[in-house]
């Protein structure tokens, strides 16, 4: 019989003489070029060292690469406060997500990447809206390629990518607690930045942001709309709103003790993130995703008593002056008055849209709605005219056609998403977290109407990652169940082999 092979530990690796020597001429080599090219030569040489270190984790743990992602959108928009650079920092994330299918390869080299887990309605959704948007390049009413270039990434191919991510990687309880572990984690971040702008100020980045023009919107009567490390404060009010909503769903079945107290501190805290931004659509997220969560609960007490409660919510901010006096009620119950300026405002540019859009049934071109198109198209008639909503930037952008085939895939994943937890899922912890991710992209559907919340980070990861696991959650309940039977399985022999034990001892 072989010996066992007992390996060294870290800490008596590094006490080996030659590591040691290793060490010493990495440093001395270090500081030689340091002093010889600068700092920035050293930052360098430092960013590269980290960039080897954790694209090797990655290759080993590839599901490293969607965490990173999903991460990096919270914080990748609100840095540009921070740095200063010519480059489109949104490259950072298809950097990132190339990245991603690398360290796939590379996990499985040289065996073959088994892509059945790809055979999946939600990847033939995504493949259908690509094509479409793909072949939108090819619009005659199209003026700029590099607009289009510019729409389609995000619009399209991010959708795509986190769709096939989330099939490959997210099969197992435990990569999917981990998902709500960085997203519950980085809302938590958003939410402490915002109370911090709120009670302390704004730094003085974030304060040269607003002196640039983001204090037209953001800073109204006097007082400041929180968007904490968000690109704005529309987006820091729907996905705080958002993670409230789903993490009480999740903290409501949770069993383990410690998963419930953070997934409650989470919800809690993206509801006072929702309070704060003095973003009045958030206000729908809640509304339209506990009133699905009721219904997906085939419960009549509980739809009844949920129904009740999200009634009486309406009827406190629609019919009542409770609480006139703060401002954050004050600025939310404007969501409901019908003859709100900036809502007529909205309705009115609509009304300019529909009658340049009734002729173009394919839509101006992807790139070419709203604001953001002054950048390549300055003077065309669809970059001088507000979209405000996503429903309305996908109308402007890809046509009544595209508006259509937009909705149908939303809709049908949240409807055989609902079939399934509801008939056919088993594993009661699984149906809570896919009740809660369907209920949540309701609710930042509607809300997408009012702003353009589901196509801007962090949103879009965590709605596309969302609407993978969705379509995908009953190979997730069949690797439950095929793990609980092994688990039962390996308990029987060792209960059987304790009483063989048993019996030979007493013979």
């Amino acid at each position: 019989m072989k010996p066992p092979v007992v390996k060294d530990t870290g800490s008596v690796v590094l006490q080996k003489p030659i590591v040691i020597i290793g060490i010493f001429a990495l440093a001395i080599a270090f500081a030689i070029m340091i002093g010889a090219y600068g700092i920035a030569f050293g930052g360098m040489l430092i960013g590269a060292i980290i960039f080897i270190i954790y694209f090797t984790l990655q290759i080993k743990y590839p599901q490293l690469g969607l965490y990173t992602a999903i991460a990096v959108g919270f914080v990748l928009l609100g840095s540009t406060r921070y740095i200063k650079t010519d480059l489109p920092i949104g490259m950072l994330m298809d950097g990132l997500l190339v990245l991603a299918f690398l360290a796939l390869f590379f996990h499985h080299f040289p065996k073959r990447i088994n892509w059945k887990p790809l055979k999946n309605l939600s990847t033939y959704l995504a493949l259908i809206w690509v094509m479409y948007c793909i072949l939108q390049i090819a619009n005659p009413e199209a003026r700029s390629t590099a607009a289009w270039f510019s729409a389609v990434r995000p619009l399209a191919f991010y959708h795509l990518f986190f769709v096939v991510l989330a099939l490959m990687f997210l099969t197992t309880p435990e990569r999917i607690r981990m998902v709500f572990i960085v997203w519950g984690i980085f809302s938590l971040l958003g939410t402490l930045k915002g109370a911090m702008q709120l009670w302390i100020g704004v730094d003085p980045y974030e304060k040269a942001w607003l002196d640039g023009g983001g204090a037209i919107t953001h800073v109204l009567f006097g007082r400041l709309r929180v968007f904490s490390f968000y690109s704005d404060a529309g987006q820091f009010g729907a996905n705080q709103a958002y993670t409230g909503a789903v993490f009480t769903m999740i903290a409501l079945a949770a069993k383990n003790t410690k998963d419930k107290i953070f997934y409650w501190i989470v919800a809690l805290a993206g509801f006072y993130g929702m309070f704060i931004s003095g973003t009045r659509g958030s206000l729908f997220v809640p509304f339209a995703a506990f009133a699905l969560y009721f219904f997906q609960r085939k419960n009549i007490y509980v739809l009844t008593s949920g129904m009740f409660f999200v009634i009486l919510v309406f009827i406190f901010f629609k019919y009542t002056t409770i609480g006139q006096g703060n401002y954050q009620i004050n600025r939310m119950r404007s969501a409901f008055n019908p003859n709100d300026p900036s809502l007529q405002v909205r309705l009115e540019n609509q009304r300019k849209l529909k009658v340049y859009m009734a002729t173009r049934p394919f839509g101006g071109g992807l790139g070419h709605g709203g604001v953001k198109a002054q950048k390549y198209t300055p003077n065309a008639f669809l970059a001088n005219v507000a979209t405000d909503s996503w429903y309305v930037l996908i109308w402007v952008e890809t046509g009544v056609i595209g508006l259509i085939l937009h909705l149908l895939i939303q809709f049908i994943t949240l409807g055989l998403a609902s079939y399934y937890l509801m008939f056919r899922l088993r594993d009661k912890i699984l149906i809570s977290q896919m009740s809660a991710l369907s209920s949540g992209m309701l609710g930042i559907m509607l809300a997408s109407y009012g702003n353009a919340v589901i196509g801007q980070l962090p949103t879009s990861p965590l709605i596309y990652t969302s609407m993978g696991l969705l379509l995908n959650s009953l190979l997730v309940d069949k690797n439950i169940r095929i793990k609980l039977r092994k688990k039962n399985l390996t308990e029987r022999y060792r209960q059987r082999m304790q009483k063989c034990k048993r019996i030979s001892a007493a013979a």
